[in-house]
Formats: C-alpha cells, structure tokens, sequence
C-alpha cells in the first residue's frame, strides 16, 4: 500500500512459475455424470474405464461403518492397526508400512521424499499418466525412456539414464494401460542403479506377483499398493506403500497427519477379514479377463494384448479407436481411448461382470460390421 492506495496485484503472479501452465490429470468421470449427459439412468451404464471392481467391496466393509461411531474422533496418527494388518497381508515387518489417501497418496510422498526442482525423475511410457504429472509438479526434470514396441522396458538405455544422475523412477507392474509385468530379474538390475525405484502394484493382485519380499533389503525400493482395486475400495481412497527401515522415520516426519480417513481405516480392516471372498472375485474378474481376450481376438478390426491386470488394451485397425469409443459411449458403455505415443489408435477395456463382457462384444460386433470387417 502506498500513500492509503491499495496496491492492484494479480494472484497469479504469486503461483510457482512452474505451476501456472501446468497440465492437469484427465481422470474419468463418475457414472451419474455421464448417464445424465447421455440421458440414460445410471443402471444402463457399464463403467469400463476406470478398472474398478465390478462386485464392489465386501459386505463387511458396510457392515462395519454402520456400526462404527466415532466419525467425530480424529484417526490413529499412527495408523498402527492398520499398518498391522496389512504388515500380515503383504509379509512385511508393521513399521515399514504405511498409508495414505490412495495409492497416488504415496506416489506423491516418495516424489515429496526424494524430488528437488531440477532433479531427474524417469518415466518409461505409455505408463500411467500420475507419474509425469507428478514430475511436473515437483518440477523435476522429466527423462521418458519409451518401451518397447511390446511394452517390454529398454532395459539397456534406462539402466544408462538411472547411472546418470537420475534421482527416481516410477514404474507399474502390472503395467498400466498395457497389462504387462515386470519381470523380477529387471527389477534386480534396476535396483543395483543409484537411483530411488517406485514400483506401483496397483494391479498386484490380478497378477500374483509383487516385489513387497525386497523392501526390507534393498534401500532404494519403495513399493506403492492399494485396495481400490482387488477391494473395490476406489471411492474411499485407500492405498499404502512398504519402505525400506532408513526411509521410515524422515516419511513419517513428512506424511500429512491424518491423512487417512477413519471410514477408510474400518474399510481396510473389514476387507482384510473378508480376504477369501475378496480374492474369489480375483479369481472371477482373471477368468473374466481370459474370456474377454479370447472373444475380443475373433475380432478383426482389433488387436487384443494379453494382460495381467484388470483390464485389456486393444489396439484399433481400420477405424478411428475415439469413434469406436464414442460409439459404443452411445450404448452407455464407457471404455478409454488413447492415441499418443506408443498408444496409437488404442483403447482399453476394463473386465467387468460377464454381462458386461457380452455386452461390450454385441457392441464392437455392430462397429465391426458397420466398417465390414
């Protein structure tokens, strides 16, 4: 203020520069939206885009918040039940444990952990979009080693970059959008780099192989889950991540206090004691998967890949893969579609139930027959 004169300012001057054109995350949007601009009820719609689980959460986790009555009472800032249970899910020792809003929660605190403007952050894409958004966010220099044209990594140009000064690199097995995992004996090579790896096993579940037996050992591995998918706990946001010993004290100290919810800490619980029937459904979206693959193959316009995940990517012959996206958005089926680079012309398939999957293949029946193939 000058002379009693306020002073103009423009507030975004104030934002970090990095930030004021930043791209944002495309996330997907929920049922009732899309029904309501479709004009069809939200019972019409088969939400295959955002690979939740089509059986919901166990009756358990219901049954426990209808009980639970200490929504007023801030939760455990040490999470210890929890981290307990979880630590006897996983086989990894409670105190290496710990949880977060989500999964992306923990991809966030070991970008917060490690991540200084300028420093080197590598992604290996396609690959989930979290990792270069976070990249962006820390304003990290972004190195992209792009796989291989069957999503396999380039082992040999990513092992040069991660001795090269790099400070981290996120990477998904199974991978996202491609259904690929990463084999144990590259992740052993990536370990012995100088370089803080992220392995995020959202999908781990679908797969039956996780790398959570090496956090205790090797220091530069950080392991990210979640129960968003094997649970169907999307809506409550509740992912973890196992870290080595030496990490456990400084994320502590940079952990948000509180930042898992109280519902979501009963949801957790209750759906690690409903373990059996939750891994049934495992079983059933995986035999779900097997059957989709084979029926998406007798399709000549598409290019099924096979995957180890929830969900399955097609690339598209012949035909634009965003017509072939919105028609079938028309029927009220909702899949994703990509088209950049390692993606082209592609789509991605989430499992549901099998009506879903019959549903989806009556679909792409009638787009195939409309372009005669």
């Amino acid at each position: 203020m000058k002379d009693g004169t306020r002073e103009e300012i423009d507030i975004r001057d104030l934002i970090r520069p990095h930030l004021r054109d930043i791209p944002g995350y495309a996330p997907v949007e929920p049922i009732e939206v899309v029904a309501r601009r479709l004009g069809l009820r939200p019972e019409e719609i088969s939400k295959l885009d955002g690979n939740e689980n089509p059986y919901g959460a166990s009756p358990k986790v219901a049954e426990r918040l209808a009980r639970y009555d200490q929504f007023h009472i801030y939760p455990d800032p040490l999470q210890r039940e929890m981290r307990a249970a979880i630590g006897a899910y996983v086989g990894a020792k409670p105190e290496q444990v710990i949880l977060g809003s989500g999964s992306d929660d923990m991809l966030d605190l070991a970008a917060r952990l490690f991540v200084s403007p300028g420093d080197t952050v590598v992604n290996c894409p396609p690959s989930f979009g979290m990792y270069d958004f976070l990249a962006n966010v820390y304003n990290a220099r972004l190195v992209e080693v792009p796989r291989n044209e069957d999503f396999t990594l380039d082992m040999a140009t990513l092992e040069r970059v991660l001795t090269d000064g790099a400070k981290l690199l996120y990477l998904a097995s199974p991978n996202n959008p491609t259904g690929n995992i990463l084999p144990r004996e590259q992740l052993l090579r990536l370990l012995d780099c100088p370089a803080v790896i992220v392995i995020d096993e959202a999908y781990a579940e679908f797969a039956g192989e996780t790398s959570v037996d090496l956090a205790g050992d090797r220091e530069n591995l950080i392991v990210v889950r979640t129960f968003s998918k094997w649970a169907g706990l999307a809506g409550l946001r509740a992912g973890y991540a196992v870290i080595p010993p030496a990490l456990v004290e400084v994320a502590w100290n940079i952990k948000i206090p509180y930042n898992q919810s109280v519902s979501s800490e009963q949801a957790i619980l209750a759906s690690l004691e409903d373990r059996d029937l939750l891994m049934e459904r495992v079983r059933l979206i995986v035999q779900e998967r097997e059957r989709m693959l084979g029926l998406l193959r007798e399709l000549p316009f598409l290019r099924p890949f096979p995957s180890t995940a929830n969900f399955i990517l097609c690339e598209v012959r012949g035909i634009p893969a965003k017509e072939v996206r919105d028609s079938l958005r028309e029927r009220g089926i909702l899949i994703r579609y990509f088209d950049s680079p390692g993606l082209r012309n592609c789509v991605r398939i989430s499992i549901g139930l099998p009506k879903d999957t019959d549903r989806v293949l009556d679909a792409l029946k009638e787009v195939g027959a409309k372009i005669g193939r």
